[in-house]
């Protein structure tokens, strides 16, 4: 059978290389790398002027999606003022990926977002964000790490059964769940790590660290065994599309 088609999420931004200084579609290679590790073929999805619609063809076309980390989220996306701490918005990029969060869960294709990926599933299903965390990285430019502990009987617990040391960079945390949410790992000072929509045919999984920078796949392998269940069971169109039947969001 193929491997189940991942895709990532990824954002623009100036780049240089040799003569080069131009507009580059970037994501750190840990990302497509955990991918393959975990038994995935990865693509990247570069941010689109028309989300909807093309988030919606977009996620027709894989088998599972993956919601990078990276900038703040915009506190007007969950009706909050900017902390002074909090960083420039990224509108382009929250509208693409909230775009295919909505597309994702809509058409039942697995979804795991990864740090700020975590906190953008909260808000697009209603929930809010806390702007600003001490003691969540190793520093300016340097990853963490601390323990993470699962709440028995979620998927999140199914896949990491016990509790695990994380590589962690974030400095904002889920606040008030968004709709249908639960959360299912905790830090040790009672921070939310881990989230999901439980009772789907999909899985809906967010988490709060970056398990790109470490040597777990498990969390990847999750999310890929539930993109191959989802190619093996979902009836396809002639042009490889899945037939599945979608939820709307609320």
């Amino acid at each position: 059978m193929p491997r189940p088609v991942i895709g990532i999420s990824t954002y623009q931004d100036p780049a240089r290389w040799g003569v080069w200084e131009m507009p580059a579609v970037l994501l750190p290679a840990a990302y497509p790398r955990l991918v393959r590790a975990a038994g995935g073929l990865a693509v990247l999805l570069p941010p689109d002027d028309d989300a909807e619609d093309a988030a919606r063809d977009t996620v027709a076309a894989l088998d599972g999606l993956v919601i990078a980390g990276g900038a703040d989220v915009e506190p007007a996306r969950y009706g909050a003022v900017a902390d002074p701490r909090t960083g420039p918005p990224a509108r382009e990029r929250d509208a693409w990926e909230l775009a295919l969060i909505r597309a994702a869960i809509d058409q039942q294709v697995p979804l795991l977002g990864i740090c700020r990926g975590m906190q953008l599933l909260n808000v697009a299903l209603g929930g809010t964000l806390i702007q600003h965390l001490e003691d969540h990285t190793g520093g300016l430019g340097v990853f963490g790490s601390h323990l993470v502990t699962p709440v028995t009987g979620t998927a999140y617990a199914d896949a990491v059964p016990e509790t695990a040391m994380v590589p962690a960079y974030h400095h904002q945390a889920v606040d008030r769940l968004g709709t249908g949410l639960v959360a299912s790992a905790h830090a040790p000072d009672g921070t939310v790590e881990a989230l999901e929509l439980p009772d789907r045919a999909s899985l809906v999984l967010g988490v709060q660290w970056h398990p790109e920078m470490g040597q777990d796949t498990r969390v990847m392998a999750a999310l890929v065994r539930a993109a191959g269940e989802r190619v093996a069971s979902t009836p396809r169109t002639p042009d490889g599309r899945s037939r599945a039947p979608r939820t709307p969001v609320s």
